[in-house]
């Protein structure tokens, strides 16, 4: 009677130290994530902390950083470097993409603008984020899960920064130099920039 119990309290054995195994390792992996996103007032969109140009204390060897270069989002925002990234992650689709943005000329009205890959160029901040009857901001509620996000993949973002920066720089005639592109924003060094291999 011993021996043919003994095997099924080994398989409970096993069972209760998967199961405990993996729930230490869920607390630890999620305690000990870093923090890739920083929501910014008014609206409440999310703004990158793991963009080394987009923060002011960059850690390369957390590849995050804590401090945004502003701290609110609002039309009347100055950016330091532009292009700016925020993003909405409750946006439908699969992959959302996050919106580009930059400082109108005063020549043109001033303010800022944000380019949306389905859009194009608009005045910040997207309609859905005002109340329509005051014009009062409308913060997005994030969902449970925002502090989990990771930055967006490289493939399948950095094709439009430079057909955004080349887009901004068309309609209002700034130099296409002056606009952060995908290597600054994700702080990698571009193939160009590498040295020549010596074979």
């Amino acid at each position: 009677m011993y021996r043919e119990k003994k095997p099924f309290m080994i398989i409970k054995i096993l069972l209760f130290a998967f199961i405990l195994a993996t729930t230490i390792s869920l607390i630890v992996s999620t305690s000990s994530q870093a923090l890739y996103w920083t929501p910014l007032p008014p609206y409440n969109v999310l703004w990158p902390l793991w963009s080394p140009a987009l923060v002011t204390d960059f850690d390369p060897a957390l590849a995050v950083g804590t401090t945004p270069l502003i701290t609110s989002l609002t039309r009347n925002t100055i950016l330091p470097v532009q292009p700016g990234l925020a993003w909405d992650p409750c946006q439908p689709g699969v992959e959302a993409f996050p919106w580009l943005l930059y400082n109108a000329p005063a020549t043109f009205g001033g303010g800022l603008v944000y380019w949306d890959v389905y859009y194009g160029l608009n005045p910040w901040p997207p309609s859905y984020m005002l109340d329509p009857a005051t014009g009062a901001p409308a913060p997005i509620t994030l969902p449970l899960t925002w502090t989990l996000l990771g930055p967006p993949g490289l493939s399948h973002f950095g094709w439009f920064v430079p057909l955004s920066n080349a887009i901004f720089s068309l309609r209002y005639g700034v130099p296409i130099v002056d606009l952060l592109t995908t290597a600054d924003i994700w702080g990698i060094t571009p193939i160009t920039a590498l040295p020549t291999p010596i074979i």
